[in-house]
């Protein structure tokens, strides 16, 4: 191969152009028209589109449903909801050419994930793993189809867990103050941004620590810096809620109502989202009697004292849930290859071969001792853990996709790299090592 090419194709700029290329490809294939007033209708008339709208009405961060006003909330965090809002503003509430510009921003935010999943796969793996993961984010179909599925932080919260990566694995090797103040900083946006990826800052903090000791770093002074720039961060976020609500509400409220659609009488397999509270019109004037913290801590208490009563059933629903974010589904795959559309049949047969693909990585990874795999798993294991037990989709396990890229590249070229290695063992000698003998 020669450099340049190389070059070209080990670009993350390069690669970063084509995978928003053929976002927008897409986009303006299979776009449809949206007319001016969409508040039934997805892709942004549902919760978040909803506050986004009251936000730029001027009611403030308030009201997630559809069908009424209901005062304030704290259903997200705060960042992408405002920038809707600000769309909104610009462009007009729910209007086509809102629609336009925020279905353009999401594709961007899928495409720049590029940039961080390189430079993380190849800071742990090796230049060739990094353009693997670059080039298979490219085209990888969730990361493709998704951005244009809904208004919602998804996209947005996929590049932003792969920029935290990668400072995490930045940081581990270095003490410098300046670096641990953006590294908590970072995970301040991205708390604000979707509040599910604090879930994997535990975990990574912990082997940080472990990293930094081992090299016989100062670990306490930076690790409390990088602490007290995040709790600042999210600080006025969480005042805001505690004023509004007389409650300890750090980032968002809804964890009870998510708890209780996974774990009722009604629930089949995943979740009862029919009763949704922006689907049920009697939860949603419940929800609006009540008002959100009461309606929330009701949802929470009734969820438990369902998970308590029928332990068999809340385990199976543990199963499938865990099947289906693996797997993509917990239906026999002939029987939604017999009845989905194209879209969905790729997505959900092209997730087995994937996460196929993150195991094999990881099992490399571990044969080699790569001291970077203990992050990667940690992502893997506590960042699904939530939707286990509440519900899940493709889609809510999405902002941990880019990690899993890196590894199912790994596990691309590593066997790349051992067939080829067996390849040349059945060969045998050359004939110019045989004639040098």
């Amino acid at each position: 191969m020669s450099a340049s090419l190389k070059r070209l194709i080990t670009s993350p700029v390069v690669i970063t152009t084509v995978a928003f290329l053929l976002r927008m490809g897409f986009f303006f294939h299979s776009h449809q028209i949206i007319h001016n007033t969409v508040r039934d209708n997805l892709p942004f008339g549902y919760e978040l589109g909803a506050v986004a709208r009251s936000i730029a009405a001027g009611h403030g961060f308030s009201s997630p449903l559809r069908w009424f006003d209901t005062g304030p909330t704290a259903w997200f965090g705060p960042i992408y909801p405002y920038l809707t809002a600000g769309v909104f503003k610009i462009f007009g509430i729910y209007s086509y050419s809102s629609y336009l510009v925020l279905q353009v921003l999401n594709c961007a935010f899928s495409a720049l994930a590029c940039i961080p999943i390189y430079l993380a796969a190849k800071r742990s793996f090796g230049n060739g793993v990094g353009a693997c993961a670059g080039w298979l984010w490219v085209i990888l179909p969730t990361a493709v189809l998704f951005p244009l599925q809904w208004i919602w932080d998804t996209s947005l919260s996929a590049l932003w867990m792969a920029l935290l990566f990668y400072a995490t694995l930045r940081v581990k090797e270095t003490s410098r103050t300046s670096a641990w103040i953006g590294y908590g900083a970072l995970w301040a946006v991205g708390a604000l941004i979707n509040p599910s990826l604090v879930s994997v800052l535990p975990a990574l903090g912990i082997w940080l620590v472990l990293q930094l000791r081992k090299r016989a770093l100062p670990w306490l002074r930076v690790v409390t810096v990088g602490a007290l720039f995040f709790f600042a961060g999210i600080a006025p976020w969480t005042i805001r809620n505690y004023v509004v609500f007389h409650k300890f509400i750090p980032l968002r409220s809804n964890f009870g109502l998510e708890l209780w659609l996974g774990n009722n009488a009604d629930t089949v397999d995943n979740d009862s989202w029919a009763q949704h509270p922006n689907d049920d019109l009697s939860e949603g004037l419940k929800y609006k009697q009540l008002g959100e913290t009461a309606y929330m801590d009701q949802k929470l208490h009734e969820a438990i004292a369902y998970m308590r009563a029928n332990p068999g059933h809340d385990a199976q629903l543990v199963y499938h849930r865990f099947v289906s974010t693996w797997l993509g589904t917990w239906d026999p795959i002939q029987d939604y290859w017999a009845s989905a559309t194209f879209f969905v049949r790729l997505i959900e047969s092209t997730n087995v071969l994937y996460s196929l693909l993150v195991l094999l990585g990881a099992l490399f990874a571990s044969r080699s001792g790569n001291s970077d795999l203990i992050p990667y798993v940690a992502v893997l294991f506590f960042f699904p853990l939530v939707f286990y037990f509440t519900h899940a989709s493709l889609r809510y396990r999405f902002p941990m996709d880019p990690v899993m890229t890196m590894l199912a590249a790994n596990g691309i070229f590593s066997v790349g790299s051992f067939l080829a290695a067996q390849s040349r063992k059945l060969r045998g000698p050359t004939l110019a090592s045989r004639l040098s003998s």
